[in-house]
């Protein structure tokens, strides 16, 4: 099969993922082999390659948000997957299932949960392997390129939202607006609620209007109104304090970012007045198979620029430098 894989990080500049010719994988007891068609490219996928994450496993195939059909079913495996379906993949690759948080439905604090395209290869493959109980069935209406984003940029801004706090009706603001934040929007105005997007790029700004955001502006500009909630989507802790400083007293501020620059010294004033500040780590299984629910009720539409499997290193570089409206999606099958 081919694959992108990583065999050392670096600047994605320097195009650090090679097409490479591997051997097939067949799965073992408990899992599936999928045959990829679709796989979403991630910011998580970024500070992989360029090596802001540490890395477990070294060559490393990225990618977390894969769409395929299941082609082969490993040995004894209790799960209702079976060849023929069609599946996603997302972040979370597996947890312990009996521990203290996996009992609490919180697996994804499990101290030994792995992830898709850090601890187990991902899906910038033309197959990979993955845990018969944590992959999701998809519903029909739903496309592949549709589908893809949805399975960790859907799933994550879903779950910051409600880590937010957020109630239908409520004043929500979003800082950064790619891939995750443009189907949270369509989620927060699906509940009614008002939507401030903040994002220094123009081409976000008129993607947020045309998505039914009420007011857009940058981090630092004067919003016409308080906050109820919000999320922070881009990897900047500076914008920690800007948002603080937007939010009510008893509002929430959420941090959906697996990686993030420092966050700056803030006066106590801006936390005071019973304000929540909370970070966002990954996201359950319940929340995809929630999300996947909310998403066909909502009608959410993913914005999806398509590259080839061997395009990968081109399609992280302009996610970097936001030439990207919504997510960029390779077409592997």
């Amino acid at each position: 099969m081919q694959a992108m894989s990583l065999s050392q990080p670096g600047p994605i500049a320097s195009a650090p993922l090679r097409l490479v010719d591997l051997s097939t994988p067949h799965p073992g007891p408990g899992q599936v082999r999928i045959r990829v068609n679709v796989c979403g490219v991630c910011h998580t996928d970024l500070h992989t390659v360029e090596g802001d994450l540490d890395l477990p496993l070294l060559p490393l195939i990225p990618g977390h948000q894969v769409v395929g059909r299941v082609d082969e079913v490993g040995d004894a495996t209790s799960s209702p997957v079976r060849v023929g379906d069609r599946v996603g993949v997302p972040w979370l690759h597996s947890a312990c299932r009996s521990c203290d948080f996996c009992s609490r439905g919180t697996e994804n604090l499990c101290a030994d949960a792995r992830f898709t395209g850090l601890h187990a290869h991902g899906g910038y493959a033309q197959y990979m392997i993955a845990e018969a109980p944590f992959v999701l069935p998809l519903p029909d209406g739903l496309s592949d390129l549709q589908a893809a984003p949805l399975l960790c940029a859907g799933i994550i801004g879903f779950r910051s939202l409600r880590l937010a706090d957020v109630a239908p009706g409520e004043r929500v603001g979003l800082f950064g607006f790619g891939a995750s934040a443009h189907l949270a929007l369509q989620v927060a105005r699906h509940w009614r609620c008002e939507v401030f997007v903040f994002t220094r790029a123009e081409a976000h700004r008129r993607h947020a209007e045309e998505l039914g955001a009420d007011w857009v502006g940058g981090a630092e500009d004067a919003a016409p109104a308080l906050l109820d909630r919000a999320v922070i989507f881009a990897p900047a802790g500076s914008v920690v304090p800007l948002a603080l400083a937007k939010v009510r007293p008893g509002g929430t501020v959420a941090i959906n970012a697996i990686h993030m620059s420092p966050i700056p010294e803030l006066p106590y004033r801006l936390l005071y007045g019973e304000r929540t500040l909370r970070s966002v780590a990954n996201a359950t299984y319940s929340d995809g198979e929630e999300f996947l629910r909310v998403a066909a009720a909502a009608n959410v539409r993913a914005t999806v620029s398509t590259y080839s499997l061997e395009e990968a290193n081109r399609a992280l570089d302009d996610l970097k430098h936001s030439r990207i409206n919504g997510e960029a999606v390779l077409t592997i099958g």
